[in-house]
């Protein structure tokens, strides 16, 4: 066993862990004051259901031995059966078995609340958990598998995806756009204002996301090491490039930088840096950075030409930024990896865990609308899902107005989430 390279993953697990909740508070401040508590259940809940199924099963079904086709792992670790805390990764790193678990473990949980956002404000929690469980079954192990195994299907196709560019991003983003064709819009959408309720919330949440980051991505090279390294500094290359190219096209397009932008253009960067960073150098770090900040920015208008309600832009930032990363990735690789041929290499894998977890996704949110209704009732959903599913509010209003301004603060239909407010010309 190597001890540094050991502490080095632990580590870098304990960071991924934080971004969960990290999201928790990123989404938590997008959304209207009456559902920001469920909000951050939304995320939190995940941490709880994809553990103990990941213990149960999901370790086994992502990288236990391929079953065949390099589709899906055999069920040989159910309950981690088989590995003592001194069995060690088949591979070169000599970390523990149950060190590579852990960090992966944290993958598998951040995974499915990614999606979360897309559907704010609106679903049974009831119905989120159930959905949850079953799409990380269905949908999440699965192709973690194709990705991460050595015998994975796209593996073996030498599909660059360094630390989660189409097995967490792609597929939440694909994920989340079938369940929100499922699940409809929020009452109200493109006529009621729904701003962030809390900008505060939102830059906390983004800034513990970038720190999380660098154990999602440099924690992925398994050692500490000169791959860590590079991984660890594009990291930051291409978010901060990222945040300049939206804010950019933000000040353009709308006439002005805001803060939401500034924490979205950040998140936008370190999703496409997810996939690419340990196969580029600073320069190309800097362009994938430019590009997803700018293209992201002009893709979460794309709810409201194309009709659907994606509450917290997950689909124009998770999706659209998973997609850019994961191709440029086939022009940008240094070593002479980059070309026609691994830019091929690369759509067929954005692509094919896009077909599939969209086809998967809407069929899993329509079994769960059968047994249980996925979509709140709409008196609750008007009057605040928090009190509804969770009997708390986020913020106690009675110490500053009584419980008249209490109740009229809980019922309005004001300060609210997701859509990114259009701000007029102004000078800089």
């Amino acid at each position: 066993m190597n001890g540094a390279d050991t502490a080095f993953v632990l580590i870098s697990a304990a960071l991924v862990m934080l971004m969960t909740p990290a999201l928790a508070f990123f989404y938590g401040g997008m959304v209207r004051v009456k559902s920001a508590l469920n909000m951050l259940m939304m995320s939190f809940i995940s941490l709880g259901i994809v553990t103990v199924l990941w213990v149960l099963y999901g370790y086994s079904l992502a990288f236990g031995d391929d079953v065949g086709a390099g589709l899906l792992g055999n069920l040989d670790h159910i309950g981690f059966k088989g590995i003592s805390p001194e069995t060690l990764t088949g591979g070169k790193e000599g970390i523990p078995v149950f060190a590579f678990a852990l960090f992966q473990m944290m993958f598998a949980i951040i995974t499915p609340a990614l999606m979360s956002g897309a559907l704010a404000d609106r679903v049974k929690f009831s119905a989120w958990s159930l959905f949850i469980a079953l799409w990380v079954t269905i949908v999440y192990f699965p192709v973690a598998h194709w990705v991460w195994q050595p015998d994975g299907w796209l593996a073996k196709l030498k599909v660059i995806d360094f630390a989660g560019g189409t097995a967490v991003h792609i597929n939440a983003g694909i994920g989340a756009l079938a369940a929100v064709l499922v699940v409809g819009k929020r009452i109200g959408f493109t006529k009621d204002p729904m701003r962030p309720h809390s900008l505060p919330l939102v830059m906390l949440g983004a800034g513990l996301l970038w720190f999380g980051w660098f154990g999602f991505n440099a924690g992925s090279a398994l050692a500490a090491n000169g791959t860590a390294a590079n991984m660890a500094m594009n990291t930051q290359v291409a978010t901060g490039a990222a945040m300049l190219g939206w804010l950019v096209y933000e000040r353009i397009k709308h006439g002005a930088f805001t803060t939401l932008g500034a924490a979205s253009g950040a998140v936008a960067g370190l999703v496409a840096i997810t996939p690419s960073g340990a196969a580029v150098n600073a320069f190309g770090a800097i362009l994938i950075g430019l590009v997803a900040g700018a293209v992201c920015s002009w893709a979460v208008s794309w709810k409201f030409k194309l009709g659907f309600d994606d509450s917290l832009d997950v689909v124009g930032v998770h999706l659209v930024g998973g997609v850019i990363g994961t191709l440029l990735v086939g022009l940008l690789a240094t070593n002479g990896i980059g070309g026609a041929t691994q830019l091929g290499r690369q759509a067929a894998g954005a692509f094919s865990v896009m077909a599939y977890s969209f086809t998967v996704s809407w069929l899993l949110a329509k079994l769960v609308d059968k047994l249980i209704g996925f979509r709140a009732d709409e008196d609750d959903e008007v009057s605040g899902i928090d009190q509804a599913f969770h009997a708390e509010t986020a913020y106690d209003f009675s110490a500053v107005g009584g419980a008249a301004a209490s109740r009229s603060t809980a019922t309005a239909p004001a300060p609210a989430a997701g859509d990114r407010p259009r701000t007029k010309k102004v000078d800089a």
